[in-house]
């Protein structure tokens, strides 16, 4: 017990937010890799690490070198085999650096472009018409936008609705919606690589998903088959939301509330 009250005595308080810091980081890191392939490859590099230092106390050198040198140049290939988790996490950061200071709209934002979007998915979740809208914010789409046609008009519930009309020539895609524009329709999304997912969930589902991974958009899906409506944000889905929840989300949106205390 003693060496533990003299490490202690040792500890500055520099040394504290250091091991804070550290811990912070392997957490954000294991939940980034969490049911991803490099969560699995991951486990794999645990078990060579622990290995070699076992090779290193029995004394076994030949083994004990080779392990070594596959941590050497192991490490090199990691930066290509985690290359999407790596880019995950850097879009992670630099979204959650402008998070807390609110979204930035570019279009206009009054209760008429919310009333719009609420009404448009009510008449489509009651048809039963699959649609799969994305709300813009921050993070800029224009590499999904250039998917699409050009829209450019103002947002209504007809326009949204006759949009996503099966058979029509914009039906099958996203809607890209910014402040009380409809920018472009009929965009491809990036589906996500999530492995454990419902099977109920379609592609619209996982196009949602995906793009509020790699971006801080807001992403309404409603489901061809049940008229459900759901809402993907931050890789996250909420699902069979009625409309007064959706339009609680909504309005956190398009009104947040530092924008309420400034007014």
């Amino acid at each position: 017990m003693q060496w533990i009250s003299e490490t202690l005595s040792m500890l500055r308080i520099q040394d504290v937010i250091d091991i804070a810091i550290v811990a912070v980081i392997i957490y954000w890191l294991f939940k980034l890799i969490k049911g991803t392939r490099a969560e699995q490859l991951s486990k794999g590099i645990v078990v060579v690490l622990i290995l070699t230092k076992l090779s290193e106390i029995l004394q076994i050198y030949m083994l004990n070198y080779l392990l070594k040198s596959m941590l050497t140049w192991g490490f090199l290939g990691l930066f290509i085999v985690f290359q999407p988790e790596i880019r995950r996490g850097l879009e992670f950061i630099g979204r959650n650096s402008s998070i807390r200071k609110g979204f930035v709209l570019s279009g206009t934002r009054d209760e008429s472009t919310l009333n719009e979007i609420i009404s448009a998915v009510a008449s489509l979740s009651r048809q039963k018409i699959g649609a799969l809208m994305v709300i813009e914010r921050k993070t800029g789409l224009n590499e999904i936008i250039e998917t699409g046609t050009s829209i450019y008009g103002d947002l209504s519930s007809g326009l949204l609705i006759n949009i996503f009309i099966p058979n029509t020539p914009l039906h099958d895609g996203a809607v890209i919606i910014n402040g009380d524009q409809i920018v472009s329709a009929a965009c491809f999304l990036p589906l996500t690589e999530e492995k454990g997912l419902s099977k109920e969930l379609g592609t619209r589902h996982r196009a949602a998903i995906g793009i509020s991974e790699k971006s801080d958009a807001f992403a309404i899906v409603v489901s061809e088959e049940t008229g459900s409506i759901s809402v993907a944000e931050f890789g996250n889905i909420n699902r069979h939301l009625d409309l007064s929840t959706l339009e609680q989300m909504l309005r956190g949106i398009y009104f947040p509330k530092s924008d309420e205390e400034e007014i």
